[in-house]
Formats: structure tokens, C-alpha cells, sequence
């Protein structure tokens, strides 16, 4: 968990740094309170031989639904940091898991590895400093250029999403409708195997 829980704070650290908004002290106290808060979340919620159970539990979340997270309020607080000064991206979602920490920046991007790790501790510090310092920079090339991925981007498009079909059919449904901003037009079998959503935009 400590691993998983620095590569977290690592990327964050670096994010706000790279916002150029705190002092470096108050990134270093913000930082180190957020490790605090974090241990503390997930004491009790981590589960090394199911990674993916209390995922949503452990997950850190912002968007335009859900504008502050809760450990990072929190570590603001305690640090004396205003939560707007850390410069987070308008809509970023970090998953910390046993072994894995996932990024996703945007609501509509995929999301990639922050950092990973084995179970044996022959883990490679600098490889680890090279992939959270390469999945800072692909989050900031984006939001630098001040878009969300919930704004016009000119394509008026109808998108297909495929993938659904290995989730329950309640699940389905749910997905389908939880697709912030969009409208379900149509979402079952298309006479294949798949299941597809096709979103009005």
C-alpha cells in the first residue's frame, strides 16, 4: 500500500508543482498530509489478492460533478493550502490499487498506468520516477490547452462505444444512462455479439 500510495502522491506532487501556483514548502506540507489521509482511507479497504475490490472506495475523483475530493480537501485543509491553488486538471480520476496506480484525465479518454509494481521489492525507483513523470506530462500537454473533454470540440458525430457485453445487463443500462452530458439513443444488440451505445452529442 505505502508504494502505490507514494506513486499516487508522487504524480499529484508533480501536477501541482507543474501549476506553478504553491510554494514549494506548501506542496511538501500538502503532500505529506495527503499521505496521511490517504493511509488512513485505505486501512482496512485494500485487498492484495482481489486488487479491484474497494477500487471505487479508493479512487481519487474530480470533474464537474464532483469538484473537490475529499482527501485532497482534506489535505488542504491541514496544510493550509485554498483547494484551487493546487491546479488539478478539471476532470482527472486516479485509481490506486494493490500493484497499479491508473490515471484517467478527461471523462471521455482512456486510462493508462501511472505506475505499477510486483510483488517481490526488487522495484526499480527510477523506472518509477520516469512513468509517473511521463503520465504528468500527458496530462498536462492536454489540459494546458485549457479544453475539457466534456466542451465542443467540433465533432458533432453520433460515437459508438463498444465493450459492454461482459457486463451484466443492469450494469449495461446503467452505463449507458451515467454518460455524462449525452442522451442514449439506442443501447442493446445490433444483431452481433457486441453491445454498442450510440450517444447523440
Amino acid at each position: 500500500m505505502k508504494k502505490e500510495i507514494a506513486a499516487v502522491v508522487f504524480f499529484l506532487k508533480r501536477l501541482i508543482k507543474k501549476a506553478e501556483k504553491l510554494e514549494a514548502e506548501k506542496v511538501d506540507l500538502f503532500v505529506e498530509r495527503l499521505t496521511v489521509a490517504l493511509q488512513e482511507k485505505f486501512r482496512g479497504h485494500w485487498y492484495t489478492d482481489n486488487p479491484s475490490k474497494g477500487q471505487a472506495f479508493r479512487c481519487i475523483r474530480v470533474n464537474r460533478f464532483h469538484k473537490e475530493d475529499a482527501e485532497l480537501l482534506r489535505a488542504c485543509v491541514e496544510s493550509g493550502v485554498q483547494y484551487t491553488d493546487l491546479g488539478l486538471p478539471k476532470e482527472l480520476t486516479l485509481w490506486v490499487d494493490p500493484g497499479q496506480v491508473c490515471c484517467r484525465y478527461g471523462e471521455r479518454n482512456l486510462a493508462f498506468t501511472v505506475a505499477s509494481f510486483s510483488s517481490d521489492d526488487s522495484d526499480d525507483k527510477e523506472d518509477v520516477t520516469k512513468k509517473v513523470t511521463s503520465a504528468v506530462e500527458r496530462v498536462t500537454s492536454d489540459y494546458h490547452s485549457g479544453s475539457s473533454s466534456d466542451e465542443d470540440n467540433g465533432c458533432r458525430e453520433p460515437r459508438y462505444i463498444t465493450g459492454f457485453s461482459h457486463r451484466p445487463p443492469y450494469q449495461q443500462s446503467l452505463l449507458c444512462h451515467r454518460m455524462a452530458g449525452h442522451v442514449p439513443v439506442f443501447c442493446g444488440d445490433r444483431g452481433d455479439s457486441r453491445r454498442h451505445v450510440v450517444l447523440a452529442q
